[in-house]
Parts: C-alpha cells; sequence; structure tokens
C-alpha cells in the first residue's frame, strides 16, 4: 500500500497538482528552509525532497502555462487594441 505524503505538520498533503503556483511555491520554500537545517532524519528529508521536486516541477508547469497565455497586444496609434498574438519573450 502507497504511504500518503505528509506536510510539515503531520496532516495529509493535498496533491501537488492541485495547488495553485502560489501555494505549491509556499510549501516548497518551506521545505527547503527544512532541508537547509539539517534537523529532519534521513528517512524524512528524502521524503521532504521529493515532495519539494513535485512541487518544483507544478511551478514550472504552472509559470509555462501562465506564459503560455501572455499574448502581445497590437494597439493603433490612439491606443486601440487591434488585435493580439502570442508574446515571443526572444
Amino acid at each position: 500500500m502507497e504511504s500518503e505524503t505528509h506536510n510539515l505538520a503531520g496532516n495529509a498533503a493535498p496533491p501537488v497538482e492541485d495547488l495553485s503556483f502560489e501555494e505549491a511555491l509556499r510549501e516548497l520554500e518551506t521545505i527547503v528552509r527544512k532541508l537547509e537545517s539539517g534537523d529532519a532524519p534521513l528517512e524524512a528529508s528524502i521524503t521532504l525532497y521529493s515532495r519539494g521536486e513535485a512541487l518544483r516541477a507544478q511551478c514550472t508547469r504552472r509559470l509555462a502555462d501562465a506564459e503560455a497565455k501572455i499574448q502581445k497586444l497590437t494597439l493603433t496609434p490612439t491606443g486601440d487594441v487591434v488585435g493580439a498574438q502570442p508574446f515571443d519573450a526572444g
């Protein structure tokens, strides 16, 4: 049977896929602080690291999704929006 992932308070952690960017980032920052402190036992550190990697991937996905939605607006000389196209940061 697969064990549940728990947050630092010992409660069952929500699935990473259900977290917003801000929620995932906040939890990731907490995990990084905990790992950097060196207070967690080895097994707990491995579990935290694994959860942190999943959170990092979720943040990356959320950012990529947001970037894909950003559009470059085409304006007339008077400032009216006449069109939009995908934004190319390059």
